[in-house]
C-alpha cells in the first residue's frame, strides 16, 4: 500500500483570491513505513509574497522568482503521487490550492476522496485535544526543535511521523517477532549439558520416621502392603 504524506506552502489563505503554492513537499510510505522517497520543489508564484506568510515560511519573492513556475513541475509532481492515497494535515486547505493550479493549467482535479485528513483522525482519537501538527508532535513526543519556520518538507517528515503514531504506532505488525525467531538458527543457540538426576528414595530415618507415625493410626493400610 503506497501513500504519500503532501505538505504546501503558499502566499495566503484562499486561492481563488489569486494566492498560489510556493513550495511542495511529499514522504513516501509503503505499508505505513517510509522508504525514504522523496519529493521536494519551490514554486514561483508569479506575485508578490504578501508579509504575512513570508512571517509563516520565509519565502520571499526574490527567492522564489529563481524558481520554475508551477506549469513547468506539475507532471514531475503528478508523476511521483501517481494514485496513491493522500495523507494531508487540514486536506481542504492543501487540495485546494493544487487544484487551484492544476484548473489553471486546464487538468484534471485529483479527487478529494484520496485524501486522509489527519486533523480529522486526531479529533477522532483525542477529542477536546489541539490538533495543529505542533499539538500532535508534543504529545507524542517528535522532536521539532529545529523548526523555527514552517517548510512543506520539513512538516510532510514530521506529519508522517504524526500519522503512524495516529494509527497505532510506528510497529504496525508483529513482524520483529519473526525477525527475532529468524535469527535463532543452530549455530546462534546453545544446548545445555543434561543434569544427573536427584535422588527421591527416602532416607534410613525418613522410613523409621513414617513407620512410628502410622503405628499410631487405626487399621494403617499400609502396614498391609
Amino acid at each position: 500500500m503506497r501513500e504519500i504524506v503532501l505538505d504546501t506552502e503558499t502566499t495566503g489563505l484562499d486561492p481563488l483570491s489569486g494566492h498560489r503554492v510556493v513550495e511542495i513537499g511529499c514522504v513516501e510510505l509503503v505499508n505505513h513505513v517510509p522508504t525514504g522517497a522523496r519529493y521536494h520543489q519551490y514554486i514561483n508564484p508569479e506575485r508578490d509574497m504578501p508579509a504575512e506568510a513570508f512571517k509563516v515560511h520565509g519565502l520571499s519573492e526574490a527567492f522564489l522568482a529563481d524558481h520554475p513556475v508551477f506549469a513547468e513541475i506539475a507532471d514531475g509532481f503528478l508523476d511521483f503521487v501517481g494514485d496513491a492515497g493522500l495523507i494531508i494535515h487540514n486536506a481542504a486547505f492543501d487540495m485546494g490550492f493544487l487544484n487551484a493550479e492544476l484548473a489553471r493549467l486546464k487538468r484534471p482535479a485529483i479527487d478529494m476522496a484520496r485524501a486522509t485528513d489527519t486533523v480529522v483522525l486526531a479529533r477522532r482519537k483525542f477529542p477536546g485535544a489541539g490538533a495543529s501538527l505542533d499539538a500532535l508532535c508534543k504529545r507524542f513526543q517528535i522532536d521539532i526543535s529545529h523548526r523555527d519556520l514552517h517548510g512543506a518538507l520539513k512538516d510532510a517528515e514530521l506529519l508522517a511521523a504524526v500519522y503512524l503514531e495516529l494509527i497505532g504506532g510506528r510497529q504496525t505488525d508483529l513482524g520483529l517477532a519473526a525477525d527475532r525467531a529468524a535469527d535463532l538458527t543452530p549455530e546462534a543457540t546453545t544446548t545445555a549439558a543434561p543434569r544427573p538426576p536427584r535422588p527421591h528414595a527416602p532416607s534410613a530415618d525418613e522410613i523409621a520416621a513414617h513407620r512410628a507415625f502410622i503405628e499410631k493410626l487405626d487399621n494403617p493400610i499400609w502396614l498391609d502392603a
